[in-house]
C-alpha cells in the first residue's frame, strides 16, 4: 500500500506540472502521517523497515527510468513503474538490524520467529533478505550476501543452448533433445488448467480459485524446467 499510495502521489504531482517529491517528503505523508489515519493505522503493526525501503525501491524505480529516457542507462528501455497488486508477486525487504538468523529460524522485526527450511547455505552472512509471496500463494526467502567470483579456467569450446517446449533443448551443433515424458503430461495439464480458468469470471471466487490452481501448477512446472536444464 505504501508503494501503490506514494506512486499515485507522484503520478498525480506529474500531470499537474509540479516536481517529483524527494525521499523524505514521501516517508513523511505515507509512512508517519499515514499511521495516523484510520484506513493506514494498520502500518503501525508492521517494521518500518521494509515500508521504507519499498519507497527506496519506488524511488529508485524513477531513477532507472528517468536514466533511460535519457540514453543514460545501458541495456532495454525502462518503463515507469506501475502499480502493484495483491495477486501478483508482493515482497518485503528488511536490512541489517530488521531480521536474525538461526539454525531453522530467522526472525523478521514485527513479525517474529519463522520455521524455514534452507534450499542452500549461506556462503557468507547477508546484508538483507526479501520475503516473497508469489502468486501461487508460497512464501520464499531471499539473501543478498557478498561473495567473490570465481574465476574459471579459459577455454576455446563453447556450445549455444535454445530451451523450448517440443523440442526441450537444441544445440547449436544441430543436435535436439526432446521433451521427458512426465514434462509433456505437465504441459498438457497446465493447458487444460488455463483454458478451464478463460471460461470464469473474471472477478469471481471460482476465478480466484483456478487462477491460484494454474499460479501453482505453473511454479511447480518452471521446478521442474529448472530441475531438467540443470
Amino acid at each position: 500500500m505504501v508503494w501503490n499510495d506514494s506512486l499515485a502521489y507522484c503520478q498525480q504531482r506529474y500531470k499537474s506540472g509540479e516536481k517529483k517529491s524527494d525521499l523524505s517528503e514521501l516517508q513523511k505523508l505515507f509512512i508517519t502521517q499515514a499511521k495516523k489515519t484510520e484506513e493506514r493505522e494498520w502500518l503501525s503493526e508492521v517494521s518500518n523497515i521494509p515500508l521504507q525501503q519499498s519507497l527506496n525501491d519506488l524511488n529508485q524505480a524513477y531513477q532507472n527510468f528517468f536514466k533511460s529516457t535519457k540514453g543514460q542507462r545501458k541495456g532495454k528501455p525502462v518503463k515507469p513503474p506501475k502499480f502493484k497488486s495483491r495477486k501478483s508477486k508482493q515482497t518485503a525487504r528488511f536490512r541489517k538490524g530488521g531480521f536474525k538468523i538461526g539454525q531453522h529460524k530467522v526472525y523478521l522485526a514485527k513479525i517474529g520467529k519463522l520455521k524455514i527450511v534452507w534450499s542452500r547455505e549461506l556462503p557468507a552472512a547477508p546484508s538483507s533478505v526479501t520475503v516473497i509471496k508469489d502468486s501461487a500463494h508460497r512464501y520464499f526467502l531471499s539473501f543478498v550476501v557478498e561473495i567473490q567470483p570465481e574465476i574459471l579456467p579459459k577455454t576455446d569450446n563453447s556450445v549455444g543452448i535454445d530451451l523450448g517446449i517440443k523440442t526441450f533443448a537444441t544445440f547449436s551443433d544441430g543436435t535436439k533433445v526432446d521433451a521427458p515424458k512426465p514434462l509433456k503430461e505437465r504441459i498438457k495439464k497446465l493447458r487444460k488448467l488455463s483454458k478451464s480458468l478463460s471460461h470464469k469470471t473474471k472477478g469471481s471466487k471460482r476465478y480466484e480459485k483456478a487462477r491460484v490452481r494454474v499460479a501453482k501448477f505453473h511454479a511447480k512446472l518452471k521446478d521442474t524446467l529448472d530441475r531438467f536444464s540443470t
